[in-house]
């Protein structure tokens, strides 16, 4: 979707910083929000990309004066509202007013570590070959969905070229909103600075963004007419 999250390419708000060695947890706090949010995850009442979706649905003042971790949990309370898992009234109290709802599956201790060593792969089958190869020009559609995508606004009508082709995967727009993994092939698409900034970009740089096929096209190229066609 369109929102505040959607950063890359804009201008404004000061230089990433850049801490060493950063732990991965500033707050006890944010430690149990991961926990929350994983633990949530795992019962299965929503999906990696519902969560991810329900983040990027923040107002935008909301999502871009929030910490990482504010927003990882205003999202889990906007998911557990929306499914049932709690009221209003037990946000604001902190606590459980009514017996628990029902969850598929509860995240116990001893199966953290196996879990997240195995990995949670989002790979599928090929459902037909792939439309695109490697060195093949393509152009990202301009779309504006009202729903989730993974197509960053800056590189809609941007034309690059193919450098991988990685297989097929679950893909997020249609998963977040529960109507199905889809599948799709996806693929990293590399897009000169120029094609991207204009002629005052640095002429050096590249940036390699990672697109499902139905966000590609084969290259739209205006058609260069030579004085002499005229003559």
């Amino acid at each position: 979707m369109n929102g505040g999250q959607d950063l890359g390419g804009m201008q404004g708000f000061g230089p990433i910083g850049f801490e060493a060695d950063e732990p991965w947890f500033h707050a006890p706090w944010e430690r149990r929000v991961f926990a929350l949010a994983l633990a949530m995850g795992f019962t299965g009442a929503w999906n990696l990309d519902a969560s991810r979706a329900a983040r990027e649905s923040l107002p935008p003042g909301e999502y871009l004066t929030s910490s990482y971790y504010a927003i990882w949990f205003k999202a889990l309370e906007k998911q557990v509202l929306r499914h049932g898992l709690a009221s209003e009234e037990e946000l604001a109290a902190g606590a459980a007013l009514t017996p628990p709802a029902p969850v598929a599956r509860v995240l116990r201790a001893e199966q953290v570590a196996p879990l997240f060593a195995q990995g949670f792969p989002s790979d599928r089958p090929s459902p037909h070959p792939a439309r695109f190869a490697v060195g093949d020009e393509v152009t990202a559609k301009t779309i504006n969905p009202v729903g989730h995508t993974r197509l960053p606004r800056y590189v809609r009508g941007r034309t690059g070229t193919v450098e991988r082709v990685h297989g097929t995967f679950v893909f997020p727009d249609s998963n977040a909103h529960f109507a199905g993994e889809a599948p799709q092939w996806l693929y990293t698409v590399r897009f000169p600075g120029v094609e991207l900034w204009g002629e005052d970009a640095d002429p050096g740089l590249a940036v390699s963004v990672n697109a499902f096929e139905s966000y590609l096209e084969p290259a739209r190229r205006a058609e260069v007419r030579r004085p002499e066609a005229d003559a």
